[in-house]
């Protein structure tokens, strides 16, 4: 899988922490005051797949947006800490880089303040985007598609996209058309119950769902991550495959469907049989929810987990 080339393009995002302690109530209004110790920055949204695939060995480029702005240098300036190509990431002057600052205390967010637009690009914007798209995808392995509705993917990054050997969506369900004709897709259970207008209730009802979506995007795999349960892959012609949930702790969960998006599609550019790739996939997952905040996982704690789970 190392040494692949990735193309990801989706919504970029900058994670901002702010740790602390509190001891006490504000004499102001009824709430915790947060005595700060510590301020960290993490890539956030698309950027946490980028960064998770440069944690296994892949060669990364991105495609997004930024603002014109303190935050869209920063962002710029953590790809490059990284090594990820940031040719395709174009500067919008009509939007914030989006932000999504979180206070933490004693281990428990406190509170979550976010900076951003969801409005779609205009006409120009998303025309020089998809300029970056095809210009990244002559020679990729493989693409991810990372939406958070942030109103960056449309379908003719989609269209433009599709010229790469693999494509891996991870949709937002009210997007979900959009992404017809790509490789996979890779929604939690609860977007895949919205997406599909089925409501996952039991095992007949995960099949049935899995089933419509194959059918409704025209995909050749759908992964449906299903939290403590594990995940379910679905293929065209195959039974569905089910893998368990392997964590040991569950801290956090954040990020970890990008992960999941990650590991799945570096595994399909190399060629990995899908159940394989849900396999490691899963094991990815299960070592990134043990850490606090947006997190990746190395080839190394996926090889531990997968030795304390009997799966070496």
């Amino acid at each position: 899988m190392a040494g692949r080339r990735i193309v990801v393009v989706g919504d970029a995002m900058i994670d901002e922490w702010i740790w602390g302690d509190v001891t006490r109530i504000s004499p102001e209004a009824p709430v915790p005051v947060v005595a700060v110790r510590e301020h960290t920055f993490t890539l956030g949204g698309a950027c946490n797949v980028a960064n998770n695939l440069r944690a296994l060995g892949a060669r990364v480029a991105f495609v997004g947006g930024v603002g014109d702005d303190v935050e869209g240098t920063r962002l710029r300036d953590m790809f490059a800490e990284i090594e990820v190509e940031t040719a395709g990431v174009v500067t919008l002057a009509d939007r914030p880089t989006t932000r999504k600052t979180r206070v933490v205390a004693h281990s428990q967010q406190v509170v979550r303040a976010d900076w951003e637009s969801t409005a779609a690009l205009s006409e120009i914007d998303r025309a020089r985007v998809v300029d970056r798209v095809r210009a990244a995808v002559r020679d990729a392995d493989a693409v991810v598609l990372s939406d958070y509705a942030k109103g960056l993917l449309h379908r003719d990054l989609v269209e433009a996209a599709l010229g790469a050997p693999v494509v891996v969506a991870d949709p937002k369900p009210q997007n979900l058309a959009m992404f017809a004709g790509v490789t996979c897709i890779g929604p939690n259970v609860g977007e895949a119950a919205r997406a599909s207008g089925i409501a996952i209730v039991d095992d007949d009802s995960l099949e049935r769902a899995g089933r419509a979506l194959l059918r409704m995007l025209d995909c050749r795999y759908v992964l449906i991550t299903r939290g403590e349960h594990g995940m379910s892959l679905f293929g065209e012609d195959a039974a569905r495959f089910d893998v368990p949930a392997v964590a040991r702790t569950v801290y956090d969960v954040s990020g970890a469907g990008d992960t999941v998006v990650a590991v799945l599609t570096l595994a399909l550019a190399a060629k990995i049989p899908a159940e394989t790739a849900t396999q490691l996939a899963n094991f990815a997952a299960g070592a990134v929810v043990e850490k606090l905040g947006t997190a990746t996982a190395t080839p190394a704690e996926i090889v531990a987990l997968m030795g304390d789970a009997g799966g070496a």
